[in-house]
């Protein structure tokens, strides 16, 4: 795979607005709808809810005993979901930092909690099963157990079909139709990470076995690209669906979807080379309606890309003074950027 060379990377875009600190290893933020907010959670179960104006924490919620696993803001309102190692679910009420609804996840742990864009639906993940909540937290459905641990799920653009990725098939329900199955792609190996195109044509899913798998869903027709270093946890699509990122390795790797009539396949991918050699990314966040791609790493650094960029497409750089750089999200608002860090690290940046 040919490596991209940097230029034009004399002004840095990537500016901090604030910093702060959570107890230990950030494991996730996530915005409120206005942007005005951000939520961070440790690793050992802490959720702090920060000002964004001031970078100040507005709320300290305690979390999950033994450990928060992930936390979703609802798209649409004020409510925050986490999910952790005590196996329950949270609903907290992020105006007043109140704990508004305790929910069973139904496993020994919670790992995934994903809202419906619309706000009124909530899925959460606990080893094979899902359940599906409203934002009241009554139980909507709770799906069929799938042949192996949930390892990630995502609902499809445009409607409120849930695809769940398990080991051997990614699974798509309806949920507040029926608990039969939609659509069930089957494939022999261990998926990883799931990602829909934002117009909900294709999804691909990242792979313990190096390889990122496509799948054009209405034509049930897929293909598998090859050659990563490492298993696949990150990917991004563009606002266009045309462009996806990938991670497995140092080298942040960009398919082009339209590149033929087959897809990317047999096409070269764009690359990103801009972390240290021995580093592995750990995230991939492109913004929601423009065109700025951010990448994290094991070394510690956040990189800003501009992947069309003719002179250049890296275009401000960040370092954590200590841990791998283990979280992204861009701001509703796409101004905005916040990463986490190993040692419980938190940045919001100004980027463009």
């Amino acid at each position: 795979m040919p490596r991209l060379n940097l230029f034009g990377k004399s002004e840095n875009k990537l500016r901090v607005a604030w910093q702060s600190t959570v107890p230990d290893h950030t494991i996730g933020v996530s915005w409120s709808p206005d942007s005005k907010f951000l939520a961070a959670a440790a690793v050992s179960g802490p959720v702090t809810i920060f000002d964004v104006t001031t970078g100040k924490p507005a709320h300290q919620l305690k979390g999950h005993g033994f450990g928060t696993a992930a936390i979703a803001w609802q798209p649409t309102g004020n409510l925050l979901a986490s999910v952790g190692q005590d196996s329950k679910v949270r609903l907290w009420d992020a105006g007043t930092g109140q704990e508004s609804k305790t929910l069973e996840a139904g496993g020994s742990w919670a790992e995934k909690a994903v809202w419906h864009p619309g706000g009124q639906l909530l899925a959460t993940a606990a080893g094979k099963k899902v359940r599906v909540w409203s934002a009241a937290g009554e139980l909507v459905r709770e799906l069929p157990p799938q042949a192996g641990t949930v390892m990630d799920m995502a609902w499809r653009p445009g409607t409120n079909h849930l695809t769940l990725l398990a080991y051997g098939a990614a699974t798509t329900y309806d949920p507040i139709a029926s608990t039969e199955p939609v659509k069930m792609l089957a494939w022999k190996g261990s998926p990883l990470a799931l990602a829909w195109s934002p117009d909900g044509s294709i999804f691909a899913h990242g792979n313990q076995d190096s390889t990122v798998h496509f799948w054009y869903y209405d034509a049930s027709h897929d293909l598998q690209m090859w050659g990563y270093k490492t298993k696949v946890r990150e990917l991004a699509w563009d606002h266009t669906s045309r462009y996806l990122a990938t991670g497995g390795g140092p080298v942040v790797c960009i398919w082009d979807t339209k590149a033929s009539t087959r897809g990317p396949e047999g096409s070269k991918p764009q690359m990103l080379d801009g972390h240290d050699e021995e580093s592995s990314l750990t995230a991939l966040a492109y913004q929601a309606r423009g065109f700025l791609l951010a990448s994290a790493a094991t070394d510690g650094q956040v990189v800003l890309w501009q992947p069309a960029n003719t002179r250049g497409p890296q275009v401000g750089t960040f370092k954590f003074g200590e841990g791998e750089a283990s979280v992204l999200a861009w701001s509703p608002d796409d101004k905005l950027l916040a990463a986490g860090s190993g040692a419980g690290g938190v940045v919001v940046f100004r980027a463009g």
